[in-house]
Parts: structure tokens; C-alpha cells; sequence
């Protein structure tokens, strides 16, 4: 398994007396990993991001990036190398053309001017967005909207890019642009972290599934041990992904062996059929 990149330890975090969000989390982030979080609205998976990146600071626990405790004279270093893209674009947009927009991190990173333009140049070609460049941001569409809000994160070259239910507003050809950038950061080692609701991209997507149910963790295992967890799927009120159901189906049907591996894919389904 790969290095520990970021941990974090017995955390707790309430926003209010007596409203504890965060219930004593633990959880490992390998490097280069494709980790998904899964859990119903109000589980914790947000506040738990806000806190792994230093926008939050828990009430109890340790975070530990790279083995280094964190605290407060190397709390920039986490929000350097830790990156978060929100949900919602318009609530991470804060300037009035791309081009500052991007250029915004770097700036408070304390680059200067050449490798500013560079960086936020070089950011908008990766998500191919420079035609861009000196468009206000809050008419774009919501597509180019969530590209330019990773492109402010690429910008700041982090180590680890959490996403918080990145495909929320997106319609069925711009979460197909956003899955092949997340190929792209995949391939380049990039360590990947995203909540969601989408059962069917969580199953192809990650390499590990986490559950959050009611501040806590209930499941930490590979995509197909937590979608054949029976009594993980009633409590955190999760379903199987359709391949995966259809794979048991064809398993009692005996059309598949029983010790088969499901398909979490179409080409590995499709592969299925030349076992048969």
C-alpha cells in the first residue's frame, strides 16, 4: 500500500454546544489513491473536509500530514498542499474575471507575478478553459464554472484535491468531462477525494469507499466489500449499483460462476461473457 499522506486522528467537531457533527473520525489517506466518501446529508462528510484542510479546527483529535502533526505554525502548509473544490461553484467564485480568479491562490501562497501568470495559464489549459481567460465568471455556465473552480485549486499545485459533491449541478455530458479530468489527475498520481451521492460512480471510480452515518465511520473497505455489506447498506440507507445487482442475478441464474468477480464497469462486464 502506498504512504500515509494524510491522517487524521479521533477527531470531534460541533458547531454548537450539544451539536456534534464529527464523533471521533480516523481515517488514512493513501497517496495517489481515488478515495470516495459516502453518507447521507448531515453525516459529518463535509465538516470532516473543512477540518482535514484547515478551514476548521476540530475540537478534539490530530490531523498529520506527511507524519507532521499539524498546528498552528504549519497550518499553511496543510492549505497548501490540501485543496478543496464546493459543491456549489458560485460559493468558491469570489473575483471578476478567470484570470483573477485563478490567480487568487497563488497570490496568498506568496508567488510572484511571473509565476502567477504562469500557474493560473498553466491551470487553464489543463482543464482547457483559456478562451476563458477575461470572462467574468459568475456568467458562465455551470459547467465552465466548476472547471474554473478546480482550475483555482491546479493553480496551487496541491498534493491532495477533495471534491464535495462535484457533480451536483452538472448535466450528463459535463459529469462525462469531469470523470475524464479526474482520469487525467488519476494518471498524474494526483491523490483524489470526493463525497457523492452517485452510487454508480462511486462503484467504477474508487479504489476505497468510506461511510459516514451520524458523525462516524461504519465502513472502510474496497468498492464491492461495502456494496455486499447488507447491514452497511440499510444503515447508512445506501443501494447497490445496478452492475453490481445484475451480476448476482446472472450468479443465482448460474449463467456466472458464483466465485466470479462482479463487474464494477461495462468492458469489465462485457469481459464477464468470455468467461462463460
Amino acid at each position: 500500500m502506498s504512504e500515509v499522506v494524510l491522517k487524521a486522528e479521533n477527531l470531534h467537531y460541533s458547531y454548537s454546544k450539544g451539536h456534534k457533527v464529527l464523533k471521533g473520525i480516523t481515517l488514512e489517506i493513501h497517496e495517489g489513491e481515488k478515495l470516495i466518501i459516502l453518507g447521507a446529508n448531515g453525516s459529518g462528510k463535509s465538516t470532516f473536509f473543512l477540518n482535514i484542510n484547515g478551514v476548521l479546527k476540530a475540537d478534539e483529535g490530530k490531523i498529520y500530514y506527511k507524519n507532521k502533526l499539524i498546528n498552528k505554525s504549519n497550518l499553511k502548509e496543510l492549505k497548501r498542499h490540501v485543496g478543496i473544490v464546493f459543491q456549489d461553484a458560485d460559493n468558491q467564485i469570489i473575483a471578476s474575471t478567470v484570470r483573477a480568479e485563478v490567480g487568487f491562490g497563488p497570490i496568498n501562497l506568496g508567488f510572484n507575478r511571473q509565476e502567477v501568470i504562469k500557474r493560473v495559464n498553466d491551470s487553464l489549459n489543463y482543464m482547457g478553459i483559456s478562451h476563458l481567460i477575461d470572462r467574468p465568471p459568475h456568467y458562465l455556465s455551470g459547467g465552465e464554472k466548476k472547471k474554473v473552480s478546480i482550475a483555482d485549486i491546479i493553480a496551487m499545485e496541491p498534493e491532495i484535491i477533495i471534491f464535495d459533491e462535484p457533480t451536483a449541478f452538472l448535466d450528463p455530458q459535463n459529469k462525462y468531462i469531469f470523470e475524464e479530468h479526474l482520469k487525467k489527475m488519476s494518471f498524474e498520481n494526483r491523490t483524489l477525494v470526493i463525497s457523492t451521492h452517485d452510487l454508480e460512480f462511486a462503484f467504477r471510480w474508487a479504489d476505497r469507499i468510506v461511510v459516514f452515518y451520524d458523525g462516524m465511520i461504519i465502513a472502510d473497505a474496497d468498492p464491492i466489500s461495502v456494496f455486499t455489506d447488507k447491514e452497511v447498506l440499510d444503515k447508512a440507507n445506501l443501494k447497490k449499483p445496478i452492475l453490481l445487482e445484475i451480476c448476482e442475478i446472472l450468479k443465482t441464474k448460474l449463467i456466472l460462476d458464483t466465485k466470479t468477480k462482479p463487474a464494477r464497469n461495462i468492458d469489465e462486464f462485457k469481459h464477464l461473457f468470455d468467461l462463460i
